[in-house]
């Protein structure tokens, strides 16, 4: 059974917007532009049928959201961009989020880094704090599959769901 997300994905100008303020990477574990994405909710190993049946009628009616990415900040051994977008928390909810332990927090992951080794990241929060991207209208969720793959995950959207575009 494929692990399974839901998420937005960003624009390829956004993405390329990241990649230029990015610059010159260096050590950290980078992830690959076609990596990233906004995670509304984790669903761990599932039937891609079940939840994208389940995901649906969780998502029908609900409009679209104007999503921004913003300065970078870090989990433990994580370093990631801020999105901004007041109506992001609410189809996170709605998509399954809150039922995981630890509380929701939007946020696109650009590179992994040894935790015991938090200062490796230092510079790109620094680099990063005064980036902000364009805002977009997010007007479809993704439903995602993840699969273990020699240098790191493969995604794969195995299902999309269209928001209204009001």
């Amino acid at each position: 059974m494929p692990v399974l997300f839901s998420a937005l994905l960003p624009p390829d100008d956004v993405v390329q917007s990241v990649t230029e303020a990015l610059g010159e990477t260096d050590s950290l574990r980078w992830e690959p532009p076609e990596r990233w994405h906004v995670t509304l909710a984790y669903y761990g190993p599932d039937d891609v049928e079940t939840r994208a049946a389940w995901l649906g009628e969780r998502l029908a009616g609900r409009g679209g959201v104007d999503v921004r990415l913003e300065k970078a900040a870090t989990f433990p051994g994580v370093l990631w961009l801020t999105v901004a977008g007041p109506e992001l928390t609410p189809l996170a909810r709605a998509a399954g989020a809150g039922a995981e332990p630890r509380p929701y927090r939007a946020h696109l992951t650009l590179a992994r880094f040894p935790r015991e080794e938090p200062g490796l990241a230092a510079r790109w929060t620094k680099k990063l704090a005064g980036f902000t991207s364009r805002r977009w209208r997010a007007t479809e969720v993704a439903l995602m599959t993840s699969e273990r793959e020699p240098g790191g995950p493969r995604y794969r959207v195995a299902r999309a769901f269209e928001l209204d575009r009001a």
